[in-house]
């Protein structure tokens, strides 16, 4: 029987830059011009993401959870064959649409950064069993938070914990230089923001998903 305890395990580094080089792989996955090499392509790389995270974390991932963890297209598996050929079809269609041909890479660099981001958060912070391996059921168990997250993300009101940003002693700014800087600094707190609410989701449907 698999030992358990109530506090979760400690904490490891992913390591400066390492999940924003999968994320970028993953980006790169969505620009292959081809039907179902896209989703090949993007397994590999998020098979060896969440290998890769485990190991640092000195556990071990099976054959099965690590398939669980790498499916692009969620718990559910694969899409079949014409819902992979559809997808293809409205990629080149997109694709002479200006920006709307980044969809594909944006979607995929998304996916495999959130993936990342919430498989480290659950094995550094939130996994109470004691056993070095994870099997099938615990991948499909964090596998479905991890896609519940990111629909209660998008479509949820999801309380998240405020951003600490800070305030200078004295501000010697104008109005202009306030107002533009205050646009410019929103623009880039949108992805810490973005990620407090996944992170936020995901330790509520963790729980949740467990049942």
């Amino acid at each position: 029987m698999t030992e358990r305890t109530t506090q979760p395990l400690a904490r490891r580094q992913l390591g400066v830059g390492r999940l924003g080089t999968y994320t970028a792989l993953g980006a790169v996955a969505g620009t292959v011009p081809l039907p179902w090499l896209p989703d090949a392509v993007a397994r590999r790389i998020r098979g060896a993401l969440a290998h890769d995270i485990t190991a640092r974390c000195n556990l071990s991932l099976t054959e099965e959870a690590r398939k669980v963890l790498a499916e692009p297209s969620g718990i559910l598996g694969t899409r079949g064959f014409v819902g992979t050929a559809v997808q293809y079809v409205a990629g080149k269609v997109l694709s002479r649409m200006g920006p709307l041909g980044l969809l594909a890479p944006v979607r995929n660099a998304a996916q495999t950064f959130i993936l990342g981001h919430l498989w480290h958060r659950y094995l550094t912070g939130m996994r109470t069993d004691r056993s070095v391996r994870i099997d099938v059921d615990e991948a499909r168990l964090v596998r479905r938070a991890i896609d519940q997250a990111i629909l209660s993300a998008i479509t949820s009101d999801v309380p998240t914990r405020p951003e600490d940003i800070g305030r200078a002693p004295e501000d010697f700014r104008d109005q202009a230089t306030v107002l533009t800087d205050g646009l410019i600094i929103g623009a880039a707190s949108l992805p810490g923001w973005v990620v407090r609410r996944l992170e936020a989701a995901f330790d509520e449907a963790l729980p949740r998903a467990e049942v």
